[in-house]
């Protein structure tokens, strides 16, 4: 932002310039001059051209006074400007300030796609698994230092500000977002993000993280959808590569691997779902997706893990299913279908 008011003061710098230049001119002429050629006499004479005089200043002490004021000053800010111009091309500053123009204008177009408040290396590991999912994503972060680690990231689209300003909210979208996962190091600018974003928008789901987790009730009583805590996470994980280290080798491989993306994912039967009424040995999910199903959940029940074939598809109905990304976005795609 202070690049581009540095821009601003500038532009009205050279501005205030040429207009005082011309109605100088103006009133010198006692106003018998077109402005047109006030104008003209000014460019030429702050620029050096060196074209004849349309207003004769030669012989007029006050005309020439005022020309060597204008030229005077006027070159001393024009040439200022030339130069800041080109240190912002060299150093970069121009490119990234049409660099996130561009970026602002494609989050302007973005509907359902999913608000990262936080970079570092977690938010970078976030945003990835969110892109090899094929999720759209914005990240908002103040820190360049950090928004350097995600430059390598395809699709990546950011804003760089303080997501606990409302404003920034509302650029990335949050109007229109799915979710947003809120993982500042502070649980104080968690539980406010957790508040704004629940206020400017009522069905977003929103992850948070915490530090505290005397917070968690507080934070799910301001809005949030769930919390996590990378201490207990990391906790979890350590116990789990003790006691049962090939189970973890398995995820992390399944995470990892170049060869294919497979996740763990879910798919919904919504009410309007065509596939309502088929068995899952009639859906597909096996036989055309590739899709392993884990398990499956109706409304206010629990988990039936390994579900039978036989198992009617129901309205409201999660199914967990495990695959490569693209087979489950076609798979999400087809049980959208309307009837």
């Amino acid at each position: 932002m202070k690049i581009k008011r540095r821009l601003y003061y500038l532009f009205a710098g050279i501005f205030f310039v040429v207009m005082a230049g011309t109605m100088g001119y103006y009133i010198l002429s006692s106003g018998k001059q077109k402005l047109i050629d006030c104008l003209y006499m000014t460019v030429i004479s702050l620029t050096g051209v060196g074209y004849g005089e349309v207003i004769e200043v030669s012989g007029n002490p006050s005309a020439q006074i005022f020309t060597m004021v204008l030229i005077t000053f006027g070159m001393g800010i024009i040439l200022y400007g030339l130069g800041t111009i080109t240190a912002f091309i060299i150093e970069g500053d121009l490119t990234g300030i049409l660099r996130e123009k561009k970026m602002q204008q494609k989050i302007s177009k973005l509907k359902n796609h999913y608000i990262v408040c936080g970079g570092g290396q977690t938010g970078r590991s976030l945003v990835s698994e969110l892109l090899d999912n094929n999720e759209q994503v914005v990240l908002i972060e103040p820190d360049k230092k950090k928004l350097a680690l995600f430059e390598s990231l395809e699709n990546m689209l950011y804003i760089h500000g303080d997501a606990t300003e409302d404003k920034n909210l509302l650029t990335a979208g949050i109007d229109r977002a799915n979710g947003i996962i809120i993982g500042l190091p502070s649980d104080k600018d968690n539980l406010y993000i957790t508040m704004t974003a629940r206020m400017l928008n009522k069905k977003i789901r929103i992850i948070s993280r915490i530090i505290d987790p005397k917070i968690e009730s507080k934070l799910k009583k301001a809005g949030a959808d769930g919390v996590v805590s990378p201490d207990h996470i990391g906790a979890l994980r350590m116990a789990s590569k003790m006691i049962r280290p090939t189970a973890v080798d398995f995820l992390d491989k399944m995470l990892r691997s170049k060869k294919g993306i497979l996740r763990i994912h879910e798919i919904s039967i919504t009410d309007k779902s065509h596939m309502i009424g088929c068995k899952i040995s009639e859906s597909g999910l096996e036989s055309k997706f590739g899709l392993l199903i884990l398990g499956s959940m109706s409304d206010n029940e629990e988990i039936k893990f390994n579900p039978p074939p036989s198992l009617i598809l129901e309205k409201g109905m999660t199914l967990i299913v495990m695959g490569e990304v693209k087979n489950i976005s076609n798979a999400v795609n087809v049980f959208s279908m309307y009837r």
